[in-house]
């Protein structure tokens, strides 16, 4: 900008002839820097109205959230690399060769076996910051802010320059060429400076290149010898119908920022997922470790009547087929624990796993005992409605949806703008000169009063042959004052028009956007159904879960009275052992399904929190979308 005002300014005070053209190629520029101050304007309004829009945050209610679970804009930053600072370290790494390896991951054990007593929220917050499935999962938004600032880059100005000198030498073709030599010498200095810029409010492309020369021969035919001749040339090119329109040049920044939206939308889906199955695992743990009790507590049983059958066979008290009656119990109780310590071991190795906490560098990471109950205590479940109205505002699956609809609708706008014809018109202006050692040269057409003498050339005494000289002296500074007069210029514009005849490729991509942007919308509606269908499964699933921890409990409760009065009968020898055994396993089976409905019933919790999309508030871990939106300084204008 500063660049282009100092030139503004020299026009103005080197101008000193040709008044139209300067008016002219004044009124271009001005008319060129104008876009700026209304692309500024309008990039601080866009960001200004795009503050008001923020997205719910889900935090539990009447509390403050522990724990983030947003990606910040900033989260790219250890990944991005200073563009001057790392430059020789490139430029030494294209130098050195060494082998690409990939690099193994090193455990200096096999287990952890120091296990922390963790709360589920405790069990959670772990795992968000540790396990390396969801750490991978948030660094897609990331990825997904760097092609915004990819996107762009296309209003990036290009610099460019090129500096070469050329030296060239070839025999004389004429003795009056070259007197005194057999070679004709040319040598020439080139230093050329440009810059272009793509404009983000029109889409057209602004160039400015100022090119300059120095030529040198032995020739004597060279008039101006060394020559300066710089050169400026400011063009520009522009749309008019297809590839123009409202903001069309940032329409792929829009369709990146939308993608960044949608990726942070889809690691808030992956968090909720995530939290439940750490919900489900944590739970997992503690039904299997419950159930291990309860086989544990029917071995003992068994083992009891086996100690006790034994006694009275050998007393003669008892037949033989009760003793193998109990010892069949007993062993079928035996298997019973095994499997339940194999589900333990099973249960808390995935807990574990998933929660990924290894200070140690272990295969298996640091072991979670978990220290929370089931809260069986029955609540009362909220409507339908206030479920589905849940889901709306705070299903991030949903609300990623959504925004494919947004960027769908984008799509079809792109679609829509490449129907039109192509219409561009193109503007250039130029301006050059040149200055450098101007000889005299001899001519009868030059009045006798022009006394012109030149060191390098022949002495012209007064009043004999005369010489001209051409008006050219000086050296660079003289080419470049010169340059601003405007006695030599250029200038083209040009209008030019294409369309396909059927224009088919284009009819197809705009019915093609159409049907993506239907398709999405109709992908939605299903998502809805579909998450209707959870939340009514899950509220149907919790209320069933209440229902049935109270009847479990009461079932545990009668099996225990009755296995306690069998008992009594038992030893006095009007029950059985058969009917003994019989009435132990149904406490098995009734402590059994108390404790999976307990445990079901938590689970059935989160499922509805999950459908909802209300499962991280209930834990206090705040998701917020972050604003994707940052126009760097070349993409304002």
């Amino acid at each position: 900008m500063r660049t282009m005002h100092a030139l503004i300014i020299a026009l103005g005070r080197f101008a000193r002839s040709g008044a139209r053209l300067r008016l002219f190629m004044l009124a271009l520029i001005v008319m060129l820097l104008a876009v700026a101050p209304r692309a500024r304007a309008q990039s601080a309004s866009s960001a200004g109205g795009s503050a008001q829009t923020q997205s719910p945050t889900m935090v539990g209610q009447n509390s403050q959230p522990n724990i983030s679970a947003s990606v910040t804009s900033q989260a790219g930053a250890p990944y991005e690399s200073n563009p001057i600072l790392s430059l020789p370290k490139m430029f030494a790494r294209q130098w050195t060769f060494r082998p690409e390896t990939v690099p193994i991951e090193r455990f200096n054990a096999s287990e952890d076996n120091l296990a922390r007593k963790l709360s589920l929220k405790e069990t959670i917050f772990l795992a968000l910051r540790n396990n390396p499935g969801l750490g991978s999962v948030a660094l897609d938004p990331v990825a997904a802010t760097e092609s915004v600032k990819a996107s762009n880059a296309v209003f990036d100005p290009e610099l460019s320059s090129q500096i070469d000198t050329e030296k060239e030498t070839t025999p004389v073709s004429s003795p009056f060429q070259n007197p005194g030599s057999v070679a004709d010498v040319v040598k020439m200095y080139d230093w050329n400076f440009g810059v272009s810029k793509v404009l983000a409010l029109s889409n057209g492309t602004l160039g400015i290149t100022f090119n300059n020369n120095r030529e040198y021969t032995n020739s004597a035919f060279s008039p101006v010898n060394p020559v300066y001749t710089p050169t400026m040339v400011m063009s520009l090119s522009q749309p008019l119908l297809q590839n123009f329109g409202w903001q069309f040049a940032t329409i792929n920044v829009r369709l990146a920022e939308s993608a960044q939206v949608s990726s942070q939308w889809n690691y808030a889906s992956s968090i909720n997922d995530f939290v439940q199955r750490i919900g489900n695992d944590y739970w997992g743990v503690v039904q299997a470790k419950e159930n291990l009790k309860v086989q544990q507590s029917a071995l003992k049983f068994n083992d009891d009547l086996v100690r006790v059958n034994g006694d009275n066979v050998r007393l003669g008290m008892m037949a033989a087929v009760n003793l193998t009656e109990a010892q069949s119990a007993a062993a079928t109780a035996r298997a019973n624990v095994q499997a339940g310590q194999a589900g333990v071991d099973v249960a808390e190795t995935t807990l574990r796993q998933d929660v990924a906490s290894n200070p140690g560098s272990s295969f298996l990471a640091q072991a979670i005992e978990p220290v929370q109950e089931p809260d069986v205590h029955t609540s009362s479940v909220e409507s339908d409605e206030t479920a589905f109205e849940a889901m709306l505002r705070y299903s991030p699956a949903l609300a990623g949806m959504r925004e494919a609809i947004h960027s769908a609708l984008l799509q079809v706008k792109y679609a829509e703008n490449q129907m039109l014809p192509q219409l561009n018109i193109g503007a250039q202006i130029g301006v050059t000169s040149e200055a450098g050692n101007s000889k005299c040269t001899a001519s009868i057409t030059v009045p006798s009063y022009a006394n012109c003498f030149d060191p390098g050339g022949p002495a012209v005494p007064p009043g004999k042959d005369n010489a001209a000289e051409l008006p050219f002296s000086g050296g660079y500074g003289s080419a470049l004052n010169r340059m601003f007069n405007f006695s030599f210029y250029d200038y083209a514009a040009v209008l030019g028009f294409s369309m396909p005849l059927d224009n088919a490729a284009a009819k197809a991509a705009l019915a093609q956007a159409r049907i993506a942007m239907d398709q999405s919308r109709l992908q939605y509606r299903q998502a809805v159904y579909q998450e209707v269908l959870q939340v009514k499964s899950a509220l149907a699933n919790l209320i069933a879960y209440q229902q049935q921890v109270e009847s479990t409990d009461e079932a545990t409760i009668y099996a225990q009275k009755s296995l306690h009065d069998i008992e009594a009968e038992f030893r006095v020898g009007t029950a059985t052992t058969n009917q003994l055994l019989q009435y132990q396993s149904n406490l098995v089976t009734a402590q059994g399904n108390e404790v999976q409905a307990d445990v079901g019933l938590e689970n059935a919790r989160l499922a509805l929190w999950h459908a909802e999309g209300t499962l991280l508030g209930h834990f206090n871990i705040a998701f917020e979308l972050q604003n994707s939106h940052h126009t760097p300084w070349y993409a304002r204008f």
